[in-house]
């Protein structure tokens, strides 16, 4: 009777090293400091941009957008790099174009040169944030070390909207947005291009973890594990699942803000509020690592998700009062950012390491495209239905079926894997 296997996560090389807790001390001031110039600064600039160009500040939010989706589009095929050739110079080359189009940024006359610019940002930082910066790490670390490496960088980066939105406000207020720009160009230029050239590398095996054969995995074997995790049933629950929440959490992001003032809370409260959910992401991912010793990663994830759909469905009941307010965003705030250490610990224990950033890519794609459209769906739903309630059980619809996603992967039987490598 043949039995039912899952590929194993390799036993990857230097987790004991001292040089790959140096690479993580790297990575979380990079992605701290890329997410902060090149993502959050955006929402900052947006209105002082829209009236120098002489454009509507839809156009100019539709710039961003573009961005998001040029980097879900590049997921994929800096997958395949950073697999076959690992992420030294991909992350080098990407900041050094990063912070060209951060000046490029600060020089636009045009909507159109914003979109070309931005389009370009969205390239760029599919090249040097969380995706390859996760592979770098998966690489490094064994299996027990990898979540606190991968919980350090995310950790340090769930502050990068907290640092760097009110820095950016600061300087557009001195500098003016085209001044502001040409500074966080420096911050970023000085601080990632060197610590991506000079500290990330491919680790070495050692004598007591290194393979009978060290030559690396031949581009076919990571060719056919990646064709077989295309054809497990458990990569498409997952990758739907990450979509539906994916698509809520932007929704809200985006959104919030609007229904708290329709409860009748000033624009200042609604802010400061939604602002708590960049906090909570940190706390989100501090929940997972600390209950995954003792409950299956499926089983917290799904029960934040259903927290999440449980804070939307009573926002109707309690978001009238302030206190009410902040309880429903914080239950729904702790699924911020959980998929970030969620989806490496599946994926890597699911299909293992050697073709890890391609599967990664592949699962990115379709998740960021979802992040970046629904809010759209989302504003199109509020205009035609005239009011928050379809647009809030929308989102609660989306929880709840990431919750049932998560549970139903979690029961789907594992697939003989390893057919792929025979």
């Amino acid at each position: 009777m043949p039995t039912t296997t899952t590929v194993p996560a390799d036993p990857t090389v230097g987790g004991h090293h001292a040089h790959g807790w140096r690479i993580v001390a790297a990575l979380a001031i990079t992605s701290t400091v890329g997410y902060g110039t090149l993502y959050y600064a955006y929402p900052v600039l947006l209105r002082p941009m829209a009236a120098t160009l002489g454009a509507s500040t839809t156009a100019v939010t539709g710039a961003l957008t573009a961005s998001v989706l040029a980097g879900a589009l590049m997921a994929i095929p800096v997958g395949r790099w950073l697999d076959r050739h690992g992420g030294r110079a991909l992350m080098t080359a990407g900041s050094i174009v990063a912070t060209a189009l951060l000046v490029a940024w600060s020089q636009v006359q045009t909507i159109g040169q914003l979109y070309a610019v931005m389009i370009g940002i969205g390239i760029t930082g599919a090249m040097v944030l969380y995706e390859p910066a996760f592979a770098v790490i998966i690489a490094w670390f064994t299996p027990d070390r990898r979540t606190t490496a991968l919980l350090a960088v995310t950790i340090v980066a769930g502050f990068a909207s907290t640092i760097f939105m009110p820095l950016t406000g600061l300087l557009a207020a001195h500098l003016g947005w085209r001044g502001a720009l040409l500074v966080l160009a420096v911050i970023h230029g000085l601080v990632t291009v060197p610590l991506h050239a000079l500290t990330i590398r491919r680790p070495q095996p050692t004598a007591a973890t290194a393979p009978t054969d060290p030559a690396p995995p031949a581009h076919a074997q990571r060719r056919a594990i990646v064709k077989a995790a295309m054809r497990d049933a458990r990569f498409w629950v997952l990758a739907a699942t990450f979509i539906a929440q994916g698509a809520a959490t932007s929704t809200m992001t985006v959104h919030l803000v609007g229904y708290l003032m329709s409860r009748g809370h000033p624009a200042t409260f609604a802010a400061t509020a939604t602002g708590l959910l960049g906090v909570l992401s940190v706390t989100g991912r501090l929940v997972l690592t600390a209950a995954r010793r003792h409950l299956r990663v499926t089983t917290i994830v799904a029960a934040v998700f259903a927290t999440q759909a449980a804070a939307v469905l009573t926002m109707p009941l309690l978001a009238d009062t302030r206190t009410g307010a902040v309880t429903t965003v914080v239950g729904f705030g702790l699924g911020f950012g959980i998929t970030s250490l969620a989806t490496p610990a599946l994926l890597a224990d699911r299909y293992g390491t050697t073709a890890y950033a391609t599967i990664a890519g592949r699962l990115a794609a379709p998740v960021t495209i979802a992040k970046a459209t629904a809010p759209l769906a989302a504003a199109l739903l509020l205009h035609t239905a005239g009011g928050y309630a379809a647009l809030l059980a929308a989102v609660a619809t989306c929880c709840a079926l990431a919750v049932l996603g998560m549970l139903v992967r979690a029961n789907v039987p594992a697939r003989h894997l390893s057919e792929a490598q025979s």
